[in-house]
Parts: structure tokens; C-alpha cells; sequence
């Protein structure tokens, strides 16, 4: 499992474990059934504390990507393709929606916030 935490940036390592966890599940790199890496071993490998570790697992628990067996570890969840386009358009929603009503309350309309918005899309390359 390959993930980039920053104990730099102002997000938690915390968030910042959820997030990339939840993308490599909504992406399938994660196969529903496959096993998560225990708390310690990931703890250990990303050199971060262990409670880190075992909130951002309480959280994908919780989103209902991970789940647990008991003595076993966590393991990833059966998500059906529908389910995962809904979780992330909800998470994309809910991180859009405060920046497009601050750029809304700072001045630009609907066709500037559109088109700043198209811009990203076209500098990042988006898949289609």
C-alpha cells in the first residue's frame, strides 16, 4: 500500500491517512476482502503513533470500507460500483461546497466559479 503522509502540511496525519486509504478503496488498489495492514505494522511503517492510525481505521469503519474480524484485523468491505460513485461525490460535494460559496460571497458569479473550475479540470488532466 503506497501512501504519502506529510506531518508538514496542516492537515492531520490523521485525515490525511483516511483520505488516501478511502481513494485506494474507491479505486479498487484495495480489493473488496483483501486485508488491511494491522495498526501497529502501518503505525511502524509510516513512522506515526498508533492512535493515528486506529481513529483514520474507526473512520473508514465507520464510512463502512473497512471492517473488522475479530482477532483476525480489518479488512476491506464489499462496496457494489454505485455505492462508490455516491461516497465520492458526497465527499466531493461536501469539500466543494465551502469553497464555491466563498468564491460566491468574495464577488465571482456562477460562469466565473464555472470556469475556474474547468480550468483545474483541463491543468490536472482529469480521466474521462
Amino acid at each position: 500500500m503506497k501512501l504519502s503522509l506529510d506531518d508538514t502540511l496542516s492537515e492531520p496525519l490523521q485525515s490525511q491517512l483516511t483520505r488516501q486509504m478511502r481513494a485506494l478503496i474507491l479505486r479498487s488498489d484495495m480489493p473488496p476482502g483483501s486485508p488491511v495492514p494491522s495498526i501497529r505494522a502501518l503505525a511502524k511503517s509510516e513512522q506515526i503513533s498508533i492512535i493515528t492510525v486506529q481513529r483514520a481505521y474507526n473512520n473508514l469503519e465507520r464510512e463502512g470500507l473497512i471492517h473488522s474480524r475479530r482477532g483476525k484485523g480489518f479488512y476491506v468491505s464489499v462496496i457494489r460500483d454505485n455505492t462508490r460513485k455516491s461516497i465520492a461525490k458526497k465527499r466531493l460535494s461536501e469539500n466543494a461546497e465551502p469553497l464555491i460559496r466563498t468564491a460566491n460571497s468574495e464577488g465571482l458569479n456562477v460562469p466565473e466559479i464555472s470556469g475556474v473550475i474547468d480550468g483545474i479540470l483541463r491543468k490536472i488532466k482529469i480521466r474521462q
